[in-house]
């Protein structure tokens, strides 16, 4: 892991040994990654009107929120490589956007996502929807692609303050969800409400993990990035601990609060997506080695740069990557 770590776009992380260079992208080589589950992956979200985008359709190529031309310093938090532009563009793609089926998000689709993984050996990927209490059904288009994808699991998403959350989430485990994701930024509710207890306690019940998006990033709204402080996660934890707690980003900008969390408390699992390699390495020597997973928070990032990092990370730890990459991920998602 010595050197320089900064690359001139994406296609240059072929410079790495496990990947080659494809068009403006990059390949895995055969044989040199393994089976990889992909634990933080988002399809197209809609809100207030019905979804516009068709999540069935291909396009030539995936259009990244972090474009594959940009120069990619793997030792920072990967939105510290956006430039002011990409910043406007993914803050109106999420939110005038999310409204039609227009601009990058049309790209954000099954077969995209499918393409993107068969480049990368990644054998699964879990969707994540995030719903409002009202005028959202994320959940439903993502339970329905993982129904008719077999490469693909979907987690449900249950506001706390839906109406009857508990018969809400018993409905989206009949079709299927391996788990629900919480997102106190977007869904604007303290993860220590409540209402937010409650369900995750009634998650642990019936065996379901909860995937939080955890910590506070640097580009949200300011509610946002009061809502997802670190500080604010501990006590669910310490008070459900029949529930299992993913926490996204592993804390993001407070990776150092995650990771302590994880040391302290058995059911909290650490997810790698947007972290700088310094701070992943500080992850995989210090958390325990079964409570690590991986992520790559597509479409907002290509998966080859979260991957990169976890290769180099353990390059000389091959158990530990097999662990972080793979069987870790399929003990969580109860996978044969």
């Amino acid at each position: 892991m010595n050197g320089s770590h900064v690359f001139r776009d994406l296609r240059d992380l072929s410079r790495l040994p496990w990947f080659e260079a494809y068009d403006d992208r990059v390949m895995s080589r055969p044989g040199l990654v393994g089976p990889v589950i992909d634990m933080h992956t988002h399809l197209a979200l809609a809100y207030v009107l019905p979804m516009q985008v068709d999540l069935a359709m291909a396009t030539p190529r995936t259009e990244h929120y972090l474009p594959s031309c940009c120069s990619l310093d793997l030792d920072i938090y990967v939105n510290r490589n956006f430039t002011p532009q990409h910043l406007s563009e993914l803050r109106r793609d999420l939110t005038v956007r999310s409204l039609t089926g227009g601009g990058m998000r049309r790209t954000h689709t099954v077969p995209n996502l499918r393409r993107d993984m068969d480049e990368l050996g990644i054998e699964r990927s879990v969707i994540l929807p995030i719903d409002f209490p009202v005028l959202s059904s994320n959940a439903d288009h993502a339970l329905g692609a993982a129904r008719v994808e077999d490469h693909l699991v979907s987690f449900g998403s249950v506001h706390p303050y839906a109406r009857n959350p508990i018969a809400k989430l018993d409905s989206q485990i009949a079709r299927g969800a391996r788990g629900i994701k919480v997102h106190p930024a977007v869904q604007l509710v303290r993860p220590d409400a409540p209402r937010a207890v409650a369900l995750y306690r009634a998650c642990g019940e019936r065996g379901l993990p909860v995937l939080w998006h955890c910590g506070p990033v640097g580009i949200e709204p300011r509610l946002g990035r009061y809502l997802s402080q670190v500080r604010h996660y501990e006590r669910p934890i310490a008070e459900c601990p029949g529930t299992t707690f993913i926490l996204g980003h592993s804390g993001a900008l407070q990776m150092d609060m995650a990771l302590d969390l994880a040391c302290r408390y058995p059911n909290v699992v650490l997810e790698t997506s947007s972290q700088s390699l310094r701070a992943l390495a500080r992850i995989v020597d210090r958390a325990p080695p079964d409570r690590i997973v991986f992520g790559s928070d597509w479409p907002f990032y290509p998966q080859a740069i979260g991957l990169a990092k976890v290769l180099l990370v353990t390059e000389s730890r091959p158990e530990l990557r097999s662990r972080i990459l793979h069987s870790n991920a399929v003990r969580l998602l109860r996978l044969s």
